[in-house]
């Protein structure tokens, strides 16, 4: 954990992952999160935002009273999508029918039930399991876990491959790894719930460290955020270049990877169109956040 040295001991049968995280690499993201968040309202206005979009998820995907399916129509989906930028444009062709009620079963199939994270490595492999399994839904994984995060984010941390992908090894995760010439290096670490758990536990280490004691899951997303945004300006991304280019700022990234970039002040409903990133809030965070 931030590369400090320790006793090394034995570890148990069954061991947590276990992460170097560089305390320096997070602390220059959080100050520069502070700074550019004040030009703009303050990190709690950003913090109210997501805490909005998880409300508008919960009220959208959580079963009913009793319930113990959730209903779901396209109507009510479709908005929800504007909050997902990995997700949005590549979902489109699932958003009709007949491939739109397959999406609908395997959403419920994934969210239900909603308090139960010791199979949630298999619930996101059944879920990937309704799509092509090709590179061109690669971002499947990336909905699984949003949808996840958003309608519980105390129980289940944020899942996206920008923050951690084995694979590519790629992610927020190699941004804060501890050590010299970690873009040449493989990190030691899967991608399963976890191990983003133990990072989010880290992370809410971190920032309680720093002062940070209120509202630390929504500041847990927000550090990653920031931390990734930097190396999107500075490097690009190959699967994030067509939704993240020509940035005029970090923030802007920051917005756009919390899905936080279509929120607008409006009296209105959110409605369809939003599926291009244009949602509509009907009780919007404050003005001084939004673009």
């Amino acid at each position: 954990m931030f590369g400090r040295s320790r006793t090394v001991t034995t570890p148990p049968a069954t061991t947590r992952p276990h992460l170097e995280l560089s305390g320096p690499r997070l602390r220059l993201a959080f100050e520069n999160l502070v700074e550019r968040a004040e030009e703009l309202g303050g990190v709690e206005s950003y913090v109210d935002a997501l805490k909005f979009k998880s409300r508008v998820f919960r009220e959208v995907l959580r079963p009913a009273g009793n319930e113990a399916t959730i209903t779901l129509s396209l109507e009510q989906f479709r908005p929800l999508c504007a909050f997902m930028p990995t997700v949005r444009r590549r979902i489109l062709p699932w958003l009709d029918e007949p491939r739109f009620s397959s999406l609908r079963e395997g959403i419920g199939a994934l969210l239900v039930p909603s308090n139960d994270t010791a199979n949630t490595d298999e619930r996101l492999r059944l879920f990937a399991e309704q799509f092509p399994r090709d590179d061109a839904h690669r971002w499947v994984r990336d909905l699984g876990a949003e949808l996840l995060h958003n309608v519980d984010p105390e129980r289940f941390p944020l899942m996206t491959r920008w923050i951690w992908d084995a694979g590519t090894n790629t992610g927020v995760l190699r941004e804060i790894w501890f050590g010299e010439d970690v873009d040449h290096r493989t990190i030691p670490a899967g991608d399963d719930y976890e191990t983003f758990l133990v990072l989010r536990e880290e992370l809410s280490q971190f920032l309680a460290d720093n002062g940070v004691f209120r509202d630390v899951l929504h500041f847990v997303d927000l550090l990653c955020a920031q931390v990734y945004a930097g190396y999107i300006c500075e490097q690009g991304g190959s699967y994030l270049r067509a939704d993240f280019s020509a940035p005029e700022d970090p923030m802007q990234h920051t917005r756009r990877l919390l899905g936080l970039d279509g929120v607008r002040v409006g009296d209105v409903r959110m409605n369809s169109k939003t599926i291009d990133g244009e949602a509509i809030a009907e009780r919007a965070p404050p003005p001084a956040l939004l673009e």
